[in-house]
């Protein structure tokens, strides 16, 4: 059994029915892709959350483990430029080219060019370093990191985990344009530049090194082939199912009880993998009994940032924005304070990030554009929810309509506001509610070091026998990449495989 149908559960399901278990998987919701989703109103067609199509060798190896491979599956498209940025007050845009990225964030500080090469060669050394040593392992045993040659690097690793990314990236660059460009990854991150250790500079490597790409039909297309995967391979996908209980028998996981239109009943299984928020698995699914962490354990965590998301089908073109578009406030450090300090509130004006796929795909009306627009603000589900034409909670229009007009001051796109011909919002309330957000976060716990690799939440109960958890609330952490890897860690734990390294090509 599996529960939740985002990328992390159909990706378990894929793994699990090739193995030749015989898999069914629930889903409240009618539709599969969980934050991944998709919404057409009109002739627009919107991807409702991830928009970034990076780590592709993650997906990659993820559809070669089942005998296929992404150019198969998907139409890739390479961005170029990989993504723009407005400095407030500056009415140029920098582009990030395809090619020569570094070269190009170099000419913003020509006399860091040195220190800047230096950190774009640490960072792929990183991340390279991760994907091979720590991103696939289950920690179940510490062996595989008694390797000599690790070992040699742990001095090294210890430095990246002790030092927070900003006071890095100050040391690589003293300009304020560049800094922002390789802080802003922190936020994929959930969390800050401040708070983020400096290991996950290795970020960087993904957009500036390796470039960004897109696939055609959106993020949503990703979800639809992972499910025909899932399906072609015998799984069960089961929607309008919604998990009510975990079933304990003796210390075991013995089923999952459900409720759908057609009632409740129980659906047995030997193995039951949970991928929804860990908080619902813990406090919504087990009994107290069963329960491995305690409230006070949660009131120490970091749920990481929310966000109000608004999906705007805008009249006429917009060429002044690139497929990915990021606004960055003077206030850098203010914004972030806003979001994670003592007395959240939204940031005002807030570093945004603008989505355009109607830049590189056929997602909009003849004529006509489609936005996504993402404003982090605080993990307060008390923010409100959204909704259509305006008809969200005070707070969650107030900071779309604040973000319409900045980007339309920002990027000289008169009269944007009157140009809007469908809206939508969603806000901290709706990710409680649709997802069972902690706190109503947007992204899942953030990647601070008491949060990351071995000290994340482990894809085992310790309580109960069975019962694996995958998705962006355990390891190895948010994102979806991150979700892929942790449906192969349910297939390692299965198997009894303790390596830290992807499992062999193809199953």
């Amino acid at each position: 059994m599996v529960i939740g149908g985002g990328i992390a559960g159909l990706a378990t399901a894929a793994l699990l029915a090739d193995e030749g278990l015989e898999v069914t998987l629930v889903e409240a919701r009618d539709e599969l892709g969980g934050r991944a989703g998709r919404w057409e109103s009109e002739g627009f067609v919107f991807d409702t959350g991830p928009s970034w199509y990076l780590m592709p060798e993650v997906f990659d190896h993820f559809f070669r483990l089942l005998g296929t491979s992404a150019r198969q599956q998907l139409d890739l498209v390479r961005l170029d430029p990989a993504y723009r940025v407005y400095f407030e007050g500056d009415p140029t845009p920098f582009d990030l080219p395809a090619d020569d990225a570094l070269a190009a964030l170099t000419a913003l500080d020509p006399s860091s060019g040195k220190r800047l090469s230096e950190y774009m060669s640490s960072a792929a050394e990183t991340y390279s370093l991760a994907t091979s040593s720590f991103l696939y392992s289950s920690y179940e045993s510490f062996r595989p990191f008694l390797d000599t040659a690790l070992l040699r690097r742990l001095p090294r690793l210890a430095r990246l985990l002790g030092e927070p990314l900003d006071r890095m990236i100050r040391r690589s660059s003293p300009d304020p344009r560049v800094q922002r460009i390789l802080g802003y990854p922190a936020v994929f991150l959930g969390t800050s530049p401040a708070k983020a250790p400096s290991m996950y500079h290795l970020m960087s490597h993904l957009d500036i090194g390796q470039g960004v790409l897109y696939p055609r039909g959106g993020l949503g297309a990703v979800i639809d082939v992972i499910a025909e995967l899932a399906a072609g391979r015998g799984a069960t996908l089961r929607t309008g199912t919604r998990a009510r209980r975990i079933v304990v028998e003796d210390g075991s996981a013995t089923g999952v009880e459900v409720e759908s239109a057609d009632g409740v009943e129980v659906l047995a299984a030997d193995v039951v993998v949970s991928t929804a928020d860990l908080r619902v698995t813990e406090r919504e699914l087990l009994a107290p009994e069963h329960r491995s962490r305690s409230e006070r354990w949660w009131r120490r965590r970091d749920p990481g940032p929310g966000a109000v998301l608004a999906m705007l089908g805008i009249r006429g073109e917009l060429p002044q924005l690139a497929h990915h578009t990021l606004l960055f406030a003077d206030g850098w450090e203010a914004g972030f304070n806003a979001i994670y300090g003592d007395r959240p509130r939204v940031p005002e004006p807030a570093s945004l990030y603008v989505c355009r796929p109607s830049a590189s795909d056929d997602v909009a009306p003849p004529g006509h554009e489609n936005l996504f627009v993402l404003v982090p603000v605080p993990a307060d589900p008390a923010l409100g929810a959204g909704g259509i034409d305006g008809a969200g909670s005070p707070a969650v229009e107030r900071a779309v309509d604040s973000a319409i007009d900045q980007i339309a001051a920002w990027c000289e796109i008169p009269e944007l506001r009157e140009r809007v011909v469908v809206r939508r919002s969603v806000g901290p309330a709706d990710f409680e509610r649709e997802f069972g957000a902690w706190r109503g976060g947007a992204l899942g716990p953030a990647h601070t070091l008491g949060q990351s690799a071995v000290l994340r939440g482990r894809n085992a109960s310790p309580r109960v026998k069975g019962l694996l958890l995958a998705g962006a609330s355990t390891i190895p952490g948010i994102g979806l990449p991150m979700c892929l890897i942790s449906a192969e860690l349910v297939l390692k734990r299965l198997r009894g495989d303790r390596t830290a390294t992807p499992l062999p090509e193809p199953l």
